[in-house]
């Protein structure tokens, strides 16, 4: 999240009672979580199994809990006694929660020849190009950014908060939610099918770039980003931080772990489970999802294992 102009050091760490160690003058341009950093951005970080990651990220200034760290030239530190309840402050700071009171907020931005059709909802700041079709009971939440010629079929759901927690379990509810601050953006000719549900970005974007199709029951996850022409057939689930490139095929009820890379023009068939990153222009099947040749050749064995054991017992 990109603060609405940049914030300097000090006012920071008035506003989440830090110490700094570094330079105390300088500014800062946002907030993100440690997958999505740049420069110019704050991060936090509490578990000392993350400080080498989160201090040798992009991010220029690191919320941490002590000060028993080699901090990289020309990084600030802020040192707080619980960096994520300093995080969850900043953002409280910037996008308070306030409930919406219309079902479709007055701050909605909506091109010629959309149709929005009857119990549609839409939050806060809510962008909608030309030509677009939104059926009943769809939900559009705040932040949301949507192209032209975007069809989205009925009791979907856009923009939900990450399914992404802060965890310790030396409390008595081991995960604490993560507040999302992110949106999602839906690229010129999407379209999504009926009861899917595409999470915002913890701190930055979710994307699902032109061209794309997503079939019905469709789950993508926050932070994802999907390449141009791709396309998802039912019952899909993608999880948060990967990325499809241009013209991924997912057939039916393929699972795909988090914070991978599915190439180019990959087609990866109905039921697989893609636990590791994929190269592009192939065709992968299985679980975990590996070359569709490669597989099926294990299948044909697999089946002859009885007569081969058969064949064994009887020499």
């Amino acid at each position: 999240m990109k603060f609405p102009s940049p914030v300097s050091t000090k006012w920071i760490a008035e506003l989440i009672q830090a110490e700094i160690v570094g330079n105390a003058n300088s500014m800062i341009k946002g907030i993100n979580e440690i997958h999505k950093v740049e420069p110019g951005d704050l991060v936090f970080v509490d578990h000392p199994k993350y400080y080498n990651t989160c201090l040798n990220s992009p991010a220029d200034f690191i919320i941490i809990n002590t000060k028993e760290v080699i901090i990289p030239a020309g990084k600030t530190i802020f040192i707080v006694a619980d960096p994520f309840e300093a995080y969850l402050t900043i953002i409280k700071y910037f996008q308070p929660y306030l409930a919406t009171e219309k079902q479709i907020s007055d701050t909605l931005i909506v091109g010629e020849g959309t149709i929005i059709m009857p119990a549609v909802f839409i939050g806060k700041n809510v962008v909608i190009g030309n030509n677009c079709i939104i059926y009943p009971n769809v939900t559009i939440l705040d932040s949301t950014v949507i192209g032209n010629d975007v069809i989205i079929q009925s009791g979907t759901v856009i923009g939900g908060d990450a399914f992404y927690y802060n965890t310790k379990k030396n409390r008595e509810h081991w995960y604490k939610k993560m507040l999302s601050c992110g949106n999602v953006v839906l690229e010129n000719s999407v379209e999504i099918g009926a009861g899917c549900t595409i999470d915002r970005g913890v701190t930055a974007e979710t994307r699902i770039g032109a061209g794309t199709k997503i079939d019905n029951m469709v789950h993508i996850g926050h932070d994802v980003t999907i390449g141009k022409n791709c396309l998802l057939a039912a019952q899909v689930g993608i999880a948060g931080g990967t990325i499809l490139e241009d013209g991924v095929t997912l057939w039916g009820q393929v699972g795909v772990n988090k914070t991978i890379t599915i190439g180019a023009n990959a087609v990866v068939m109905g039921q697989s489970g893609v636990t590791h990153s994929l190269e592009g222009g192939k065709t992968y099947l299985g679980f975990p999802a590996e070359l569709a040749g490669e597989k099926r050749r294990e299948l044909v064995w697999i089946k002859r294992i009885p007569e081969l054991w058969k064949k064994m017992m009887e020499s």
